[in-house]
This record gives C-alpha cells, structure tokens and sequence, in this order.
C-alpha cells in the first residue's frame, strides 16, 4: 500500500507528538501527580500510536502501544509515578526517535524491536498494578487470545452469513461469471475491525484502497457511503475481483492497523442464477454496467501490484505560516500588478507631456510595493527558535545524570524568529556548546560546594534580536576558561610559541579553543572536550554568514556568544567605491560615517587609530587588504565608515559613498579563497558585479 503521499505529514507531526512528549515528561519528573500533564501524554501516545499503525510501522505502534498501557494506568490511578519509569518512558522516546530517523531515510522504520525497553515497561506495569491486578490483565489477555480464536474458526459461518444478506445485481453475477471465464476470481471478504476502533470509517478507507491495488471491489455491504458515514458496526464485507491469492489478499488487509480478522471465501456463479428475463431498458442499463465491471476486472486496476519504490522522503522544506502573513503577500502581488500595468500604460503613451512625472511616480510606487513584499516574504520564511531549542531542556537532563553533576538550564527569548535556512542548521552547534557547558563548563557537586556556588550548576541559553542580527548566548556560572592552562597547552601542542604566548592578550587565546582538534581537556570524555568540537562549530557559524566569540572569567564561568544574519537573502547595504570597484556595507553592522582629517590619525602599537568622540577606533584600509590600485590624487580628508562587530568599532577607508541600496545576495560558492573576507556578491542595475564585505571577518 502507498503512502507516500502522507509521509511527510507524518514526519512533521511525529517530531511535534515526540517533543510533545519530551516536554511533558521533564514536567511530570518533577510533579508526578499532575493530571493536567498525564492527559497530555496519554493523547500524545495515543496518537502517534494512530498514525504509525496507519502508515503500517507495525513496530513503532508496538512501541507506543506499551508506553500508551503504562500511561493509561497512571491517569486510572491504578498506579505511580516513578524515577525509574521516567527513565524507561525517556529510553522509548529515543527509540520512537530512532525510528523516525529511519523513516526519514529511506521511508522504512528500520528493523530493531526494542524488546527490552517493551520488556522493562511490561514489568513495571505488572508490579505497579500489583500481583492480583496482574493476575485479573493476565486472565484478561488470555480470554481475549481465546474469543480471538473462536472468532477465526467461525469466520466461515460469518461469512456465509453475510453473503446470504448481500443481495447482488444480475450485472454483478454476470460481472462475475465473466472475470470467471477469463481466469479471475471472485472473493466474498468480511473485515473485522477492533473494538477498540476509534475511527472505523478511516480503517475501512485504508481497507479498500489496499483492496484497489489488488483488483477490483464491485461490492460493498454495507454501501460505500454509509461506510464513510460510519453507519455500520465491527464490521464489513465486499466482493473483489483479483487475480492475486487468498493470502496475499489477507496479508494485505491485516496490513492495515486496528484490523481484528478477515474471512475469505471465493464465490461463483452459475448461468442459472443469472435472471435473462428483464425488461429492454434495465438491460441496457446493466449490460453497460457489465461490461465495465468486467473490464475493470481484466485490466484490474493492477490487479497485479507491483511493488513500489519508496524514494527517501524530502523532509524541513515546509514552513507554517499564519494566514494573515499569506493575505498580506496576496495583497502585495495585487499592488505589483497595478505598478506593472501603470508602467506599461506609460510606456504606449509615449507622446504624453506627463510621461517622465508619471513614470518617476510610478517607479516610487514599484519600490515601495518590492520592499514591503520583501520584508513580508522574509516573515513568511522566519520560524521562532523555539523549535531547535526546546529539545535542550531533556538533553542537560540526561546529562545531568549521566555526568552525576546537578544542572539546570534556564532558556529565555524562545520566541525570537530566524530564517528558516538558518534555523535547519543551528541545532547542531547549540548542543556542542551546551555539551561543553555542562562536562567542563561546570564544576564537580563537591567543588562548587568547596568554592561557596550552589549546589545546582546553572546553564543559561538566551536569545534577542540585535539590529539586523539575531545573538544567540550559552552561559554557564562554572570555572570559566583558565587562559594560563590554554598557553601552556597551545605551546606544548606546538601552536604558539613561548615568545608568543607570553605577549598574547586573553582573547587572543581564549580565541586557539576556535582551533581544529584543540582540547585543553586531561581526559577526552564521550561527552565533550572543552574546545572539542569548537572548530566545528565556528565553520558552521560562519557558513551562515555569522561569527562567534567567547568570554570568560576564571572561577565564575564562561559566555559563548554566536551572532546570525536574520536573513540570507535580501539586505540593505551602503554601496562604496574604492578606486575602480564598487563594493557593499551590510546597513545593520555601520554605526556612523565620518569624515576624518589625515591629521588626526594617531598610531598605537604601530597600527593606525582615530579617537572619535573619546573612543579609541582602528583603522582598517580597505584598499591595501583587497590589494585595489590606489587613486593618484591624495585626499586631505578621508571617508571613514564606522562598523561594529558587538561591542568592538572598526574604521573602514573607502573612496566615495554612492549610498544606500537594497541589494540581492549571490553566493560565490568556492571561486574565490580570500580569508572569508567577501561574504557574497550582488548584481547591480546596470550588470555589473559588486561584492559584499563580511563586517564581522574584517573587525
């Protein structure tokens, strides 16, 4: 059966269902008689248990079955909550998760049963219920697998039954007769659905469309809209036409979740059962009806299923998106409209006096109307940062235990929005540095005892927007980074030198835990290193178009802080020149443009600084960086705009300012190598290419 058409749907609603759980079992750790909280996992449970049945992952329902036992006997009251059946609900959450990894692989949920994870829930479930409790679920069980068989031994009966009730039309019987002569069977089929069926009319769906790949059903009892309806009982019947064997149709049904039992039984017909006397009219009218069933019973519909290829699943490239949002875009493609016929309407009258007045108005209009939907789209495509952070809370919780460190993670501005592209590759990044944060971030209980902290160790994961940037920060109060154990490390490792390491300021070392496979850590655990993993982090950082830089004190913790472009798309920049070539400011990293006296440029440390306004601020000469030949004529003032990266300024020199443009941005994939100081370029309106400065590399 293919579904393939839901799987993505499925996926999607599986992560909500799963971090749904993972929520809520954080909650219920610590307020084991919350109702409000069991009623949410139980629905939780329920439903992923509904949709894994209907896309047939036989053993993520199991899965979910069990944990759906155990939670339906805690909101009973027949039992309690305990450490360790939070921690065996929390391993079956990872194995749910593992299947749906699976599943977004390659479509198929794997082959592993989790035995033991249904084991421990299984056991926990039979001593919390108590031995007499057992015993009565037990005798239960057993009753249950008993009217299981009589129902299956009587199946025949049942099916005799319901045949005698069908009443079948002479154009069936001659449908039937005909599919008979040219080698196709006919099949009298009743479908048993569970009593504990929910959605009978979904099941019987599922049934027939799995019965269509197979052949054709000419018969339904009862009537395919009282079926949709759901005006029938347990069960069902239908008359297929199929070359397929009584088995494979079988298997086929009891594919379908929820699905109790099925009886098969293949039929005739003989000549003398079709009635030939009928009045000319009805017999048109059947004859037609006749030669459609019998046609759609030789070509089949397939009757001869093949199996299906399932491709791997494309997964994240579906947004929400409120529909206030999509109005607003709606209304904005109305006003480009407008703006284009009023420009074409220009344009034929070419010998109106008012054409240049006009025509300038009318391009106003335009770039009033391509900004909002700009700025509309991009809202479209931001999603809050909610939906990659709030994993994290379960992540310290594990390690908490794992590490034997008591934690707790305090998270603010989860509301705060990124564009999608950006958020699909954050995660990852964030988990290094909260991994770090509570393996070497933190202290031992015993030693932040001896040093007067707090038992607890705090972990802070804050998020604002800044600007046209979005800083994300991972804080914790442990030790902090010791700057001295960092040089000495960095020298033994052959990095720096002792020359060196004795002149390097704190950040400039702090700065060697960015470099690959740099660890100041003496055992390199499972968990993390400090610096493990960091040069990972800041490629990938970088990669989207952003930087990251930490700060630490010694004794009181350390601050990882990562700023992000909210946008990969579209910005506002200042264009400059610089000699013969234009290039572009991103808008959000210039403070002010100055206009600076040769005069006033003063020397620290041999490097060139202004003091603006009582602020010491470097010179950095573009033209000498990007090697761009210089103008002949010395200026006697120089323009200087001023960029921040945080809170550290930086004067770039340019040669003129042309000001400030929307601009589009290209990527210029790996063509040019240049220390990451070009972030990208954009097309201007006459054709030409200008490139785009990374701010953040530069300061």
């Amino acid at each position: 059966m293919d579904v393939s058409q839901y799987l993505e749907i499925f996926i999607d609603e599986t992560k909500e269902h799963l971090q749904s759980l993972n929520e809520q079992l954080l909650v219920l750790e610590t307020e084991p008689e919350n109702t409000e909280t069991i009623n949410e996992i139980f629905r939780a449970a329920h439903s992923l248990k509904g949709m894994a049945g209907t896309m047939g992952y036989k053993r993520m329902q199991r899965l979910t079955h069990d944990m759906e036992n155990v939670f339906s006997e805690i909101r009973n009251g027949k039992m309690g909550v305990t450490a360790d059946l939070v921690d065996v609900l929390f391993k079956g959450l990872d194995a749910l998760e593992a299947y749906l990894s699976n599943i977004q692989e390659s479509a198929d949920e794997g082959t592993e049963d989790y035995e033991d994870i249904i084991n421990q829930l299984n056991t926990i479930l039979n001593i919390g219920l108590g031995k007499e409790t057992a015993k009565e679920t037990k005798k239960e069980s057993t009753e249950a697998v008993v009217s299981a068989a009589d129902t299956a031994a009587n199946t025949a009966d049942n099916t005799v039954i319901k045949y005698n009730n069908l009443t079948i039309a002479d154009y069936e019987k001659r449908a039937i007769k005909k599919a008979e002569d040219m080698g196709i069977n006919a099949f009298g089929i009743t479908v048993f659905i569970q009593e504990y069926c929910i959605l009978k009319a979904a099941r019987a769906f599922l049934v027939f469309k799995a019965l269509e790949e197979l052949g054709d059903v000419i018969k339904s009892q009862p009537e395919v809209q009282d079926i949709e309806d759901e005006k029938f009982e347990l069960d069902f019947s239908v008359i297929l036409l199929s070359k397929v064997s009584v088995d494979k149709i079988k298997s086929t049904i009891m594919n379908v979740s929820e699905v109790k039992d099925v009886a098969i039984e293949q039929i005739s017909v003989d000549n003398s059962e079709i009635n030939d006397t009928v009045e000319d009219n009805n017999v048109t009218m059947e004859t037609n009806q006749e030669k459609a069933a019998s046609q759609t019973a030789i070509t089949g519909k397939g009757a001869v299923a093949a199996a299906k290829q399932t491709s791997k699943p494309v997964v994240n490239r579906s947004v929400r998106v409120d529909i206030e949002k999509l109005d607003v875009l709606m209304n904005l493609v109305s006003e480009l409209i407008i703006a284009k016929n009023g420009l074409v309407s220009i344009s034929s009258n070419e010998k109106n006096t008012k054409n240049e007045s006009g025509f300038n108005e009318q391009i106003e209009y335009l770039e009033r109307v391509t900004t909002n939907l700009h700025e509309s789209v991009m809202k479209v495509r931001m999603v809050p940062i909610e939906s990659v952070v709030n994993r994290f809370p379960r992540m310290i919780r594990d390690l908490s235990k794992k590490l034997d460190k008591k934690m707790e993670l305090y998270m603010t501005g989860e509301e705060t929005e990124l564009d999608r592209t950006v958020i699909d590759e954050i995660g990852d990044p964030l988990m290094h540095l909260l991994r770090n944060a509570a393996d070497h971030g933190l202290e031992s209980n015993e030693e932040r005892v001896a040093a007067g902290k707090p038992l607890v160790g705090s972990i802070f994961l804050d998020a604002y927007q800044d600007g046209n940037n979005v800083v994300i920060e991972v804080r914790d109060d442990g030790a902090g980074i010791n700057v001295e154990k960092v040089k000495k490390k960095a020298v033994e490792k052959g990095t720096i030198t002792a020359d060196q390491a004795e002149v390097m300021t704190d950040k400039e070392v702090i700065d060697l835990l960015f470099r690959p496979s740099f660890s100041t850590a003496e055992v390199i655990s499972d968990v993390s290193g400090r610096g493990v993993g960091l040069d990972v982090v800041k490629t990938k950082i970088e990669a989207l178009g952003g930087d990251i830089e930490a700060k630490t004190k010694l004794g009181e913790g350390s601050n990882f802080i990562i700023r992000l472009p909210l946008t990969l798309a579209i910005i506002q920049a200042l264009m400059v020149e610089l000699g013969p070539e234009k290039y572009a400011i991103p808008l959000g990293s210039i403070q002010t443009i100055e206009d600076v006296a040769n005069s006033d440029i003063k020397y620290v440390h041999s490097k060139e600084v202004i003091n603006l306004r009582g602020t010491v601020i470097p010179l950095i000469r573009l033209d000498k960086l990007l090697e761009v030949p210089k103008t002949e004529k010395q200026q006697e003032n120089l323009t200087v705009v001023i960029v921040s990266k945080g809170d550290r300024l930086a004067g770039i020199v340019v040669d003129n300012l042309i000001g400030q443009q929307e601009i589009v941005i290209k990527s210029i994939g790996k063509y040019i190598n240049n220390n990451k100081i070009i972030g990208g370029a954009t097309i201007l309106g006459d054709g030409e290419v200008a490139l785009i400065l990374d701010v953040n590399t530069l300061v």
